[in-house]
């Protein structure tokens, strides 16, 4: 990774951890993401975009397996999603074989646009609901 995408991961996650996340966490509609916490064992969650289509949820990644998140879910796959205030278990499976730009395309405009100009290192997840 570049010296530019190294410092910009680090303003951006910065800036997400401490200002965005918190405020959008508290958002009604705004999907969670809940992971088990690969230290701590405690749950941590995490504001995403994404589309569910049928029984899977489909999400992008900004900086693939340098984000928390996907770090939490390679050490234990089992995650909740909360989709329109309702919370759903699944199993996540990042996808580095899917094609992250292809992938946003299909995914909710605002977010996608977000992800495409702030991510350095894209990596498609998804989770496969189970109820």
């Amino acid at each position: 990774m570049s010296r530019y995408h190294e410092i910009k991961h680090r303003v951006v996650t910065t800036f997400q951890r401490r200002v965005a996340n918190p405020l959008s966490s508290r958002m009604p509609g705004q999907i969670l993401l809940e992971t088990t916490g690969r230290t701590s064992g405690l749950p941590r969650r995490t504001p995403v975009g994404g589309s569910r289509v049928g029984q899977e949820f489909w999400l992008v990644s900004e900086y693939g397996d340098k984000s928390q998140y996907v770090r939490n879910i390679l050490a234990d796959p089992r995650v909740r999603v909360r989709i329109k205030g309702t919370w759903h278990t699944g199993t996540a499976h990042p996808m580095p074989e899917d094609d992250p730009r292809a992938r946003l395309r299909k995914l909710p405009t605002g977010n996608s646009a977000v992800v495409r100009l702030m991510g350095t290192n894209l990596l498609t997840v998804r989770v496969d609901l189970a109820d």
